[in-house]
This record gives C-alpha cells, structure tokens and sequence, in this order.
C-alpha cells in the first residue's frame, strides 16, 4: 500500500508541477504567458526532479508506466507489482490535472482558443502523422528509460568513482530537460503514458468553460510510443550492462 501511495503521490506532483508551468505559459492573462518552451522544458524537468526526490526512497519513483514495464522486462522490478504501480501513476496523474485546473480556475474563461486548454493536460503533434509521432515517443523514451538507469547506476551514482547518489534524482530531471530541448517538438514528448492519459481523463471530466473534445483519436500514441520504448531502453541497458 506504501508503494502504491508513493507512485500516486509522487505522479501527482509530476503532473501538478508540469501541467503547471505549460498552463503558466499558455493560458490567458497568466502572469507567464507566452515565456516559451524553455520556460516549458525546464519545468518539466524540475517537475521530475522533485517527484524524484519525494517519493524515490518509497516506492523508487518509477512515476511513469514505461519505466515500470520497462525495469519488469528485464528483471529489476516484479510483474506481479505493475498493476499496483500503474493504477498509483493513473490515479496520480487524473488527480495532478484536477489540481491544476483548480490553480489557474479563474484563467479558462479568460483563454478563448480550446486547442491551449487541452495541451495544458496532454500532448498533441506538431505534424499529425499516426506513424511518425509514435516513432517520436518511442525514442524520447527509449532515451529517458536508458538514460534513468545509465545515470543511477554504481559506476555513475557512487560517491567513491561518480557524483553522490543524493544528486541522483536531480541528474534524472536533467536528463527529462535534455529531451524535451531536443526531442519535444515533434509531439510534445509525453514519454510517460499516465502523463498524458491521467491529465486528458481529467480534461474530459472537468467543467472547463469552452473547452474542445479531449483528442482521443490521438490518445493511444503516448501511451503505445512510451511503453515500447521504456522496454527498448531497458533491453539496449541490459545489453550494455551484461557486455
């Protein structure tokens, strides 16, 4: 029950601190509007880095089905514990995008275009192309799941041979900032599935004022892209790792 606590508590952060800062630059009369995607980029990362630091020493902060699955296929994490996981990084993403339209509560009225209220809460692609934005996700991930584990591993997190172990979670949002520079713009880089499907659920459940459909016709692609990539990203580590 812990865990599962941990996962929800630590996904909500995630999502209140990053759904955050793009309201804070797209909505209406919002004191950051139009501050730009660095402004977007680097939240997110710090988003990570504080879920990260929350939760990490409860449940290990996976706070992203494709690390879960990930980690599971390559033998770091049960099976039997990803439904558990999963449900905690649902649930904590449905209640993160709540959070956040209780925050800027007074801005949807204000912001006439429906298209900025729905990116708030999920991903949408720059270029509409089913095939290449899941190829998109499923790199940003594969980079983000390799990446987490490279960066937390003894040969890099170690006081006596690499960095201290306590900047670890702060190294993994420096890795979240690093792809949403370089590979955000195609899609938005969701690389998380409860990410993009907890916030958008809570889009269409919420009393916005002139607010558009919740775009599900495109809602399976950050959820397959990551999952296939997480587990890509595990299998190239574990390559690397038994090499």
């Amino acid at each position: 029950m812990s865990t599962f606590v941990a996962e929800l508590l630590g996904t909500m952060i995630l999502v209140v601190l990053g759904d955050g800062v793009v309201a804070n630059v797209l909505l209406a009369r919002s004191k950051g509007e139009g501050s730009g995607w660095m402004v977007i980029a680097t939240g997110w990362g710090l988003a990570v880095a504080v879920a990260v630091y929350a939760v990490g020493s409860v449940s290990g902060a996976h706070i992203n089905p494709a690390v879960t699955f990930g980690l599971a296929a390559i033998g770091r994490f049960p099976w039997t514990a990803v439904p558990v996981y999963v449900a905690g990084q649902l649930l904590g993403a449905i209640a993160g995008g709540v959070v956040v339209w209780l925050a800027y509560r007074p801005h949807w009225r204000e912001t006439s275009d429906p298209d900025l209220k729905l990116a708030v809460f999920c991903t949408a692609p720059a270029v509409r192309q089913f095939g290449a934005n899941v190829v998109t996700e499923i790199i940003g991930t594969f980079m983000l799941v390799l990446g987490v584990l490279a960066i937390l591993s003894p040969a890099n997190l170690d006081p006596a041979t690499g960095f201290p172990s306590g900047l670890g979670p702060f190294l993994v949002g420096m890795l979240v900032w690093s792809i949403g520079l370089s590979l955000g713009g195609p899609t938005g880089y969701a690389i998380n599935p409860a990410r993009d499907l907890g916030p958008r659920i809570a889009h269409h459940l919420l009393p916005i004022p002139g607010k558009r459909d919740s775009d599900w016709a495109y809602a399976w692609v950050p959820v397959v892209g990551p999952l296939v990539g997480g587990v890509l990203g595990a299998l190239c580590y574990r390559l690397l790792w038994l090499a």
